[in-house]
């Protein structure tokens, strides 16, 4: 089994893209999908799959290797780091919780009730990635933007 990373842009939430890209990372090294060593798509391949100016990309990697996050090695790419931390559990749960905040007011603008939002991300997290069974899997990646 392959894990997949799901990178997801919305350009409408007013955090920046670099930075967007960047929490991303730091949630899948959280939760144990990213791991040391990992490979991270190439700049080129991220930025085509997200249609973002590939320096936006260089950005979000040169920002997480300035944390310790990644370890760029010339002509290989980018790779989880030995120092890359974990973030905490009220780290996780605050930026869970702003996802869900979003996702309830606009449930409310539009009408929908909990049980079909429940369902709606319920289906979401089996379309992002249908399995965690396999921990020894190489990582895929997809993307998406919203505009």
């Amino acid at each position: 089994m392959i894990h997949q990373l799901h990178f997801q842009i919305d350009e409408r939430s007013g955090v920046p893209v670099y930075r967007q890209i960047m929490d991303q990372v730091k949630y899948y090294i959280a939760g144990g999908t990213l791991r040391l060593g990992d490979q991270l798509p190439s700049i080129r391949e991220l930025a085509s799959a997200l249609t973002v100016n590939p320096t936006t990309i260089v950005k979000s990697y040169f920002e997480l290797e300035q944390a310790g996050v990644l370890e760029m090695r010339q002509g290989k790419g980018a790779f989880i780091s030995l120092k890359a931390g974990q973030i905490t559990l009220e780290e996780q749960e605050n930026a869970l919780r702003r996802s869900a905040r979003h996702l309830a007011v606009e449930a409310i603008q539009l009408h929908v009730t909990s049980p079909r939002v429940i369902d709606v991300v319920r289906e979401e997290l089996d379309a992002v990635n249908p399995s965690y069974t396999d921990d020894n899997s190489p990582v895929k990646f997809s993307a998406s933007a919203q505009r």
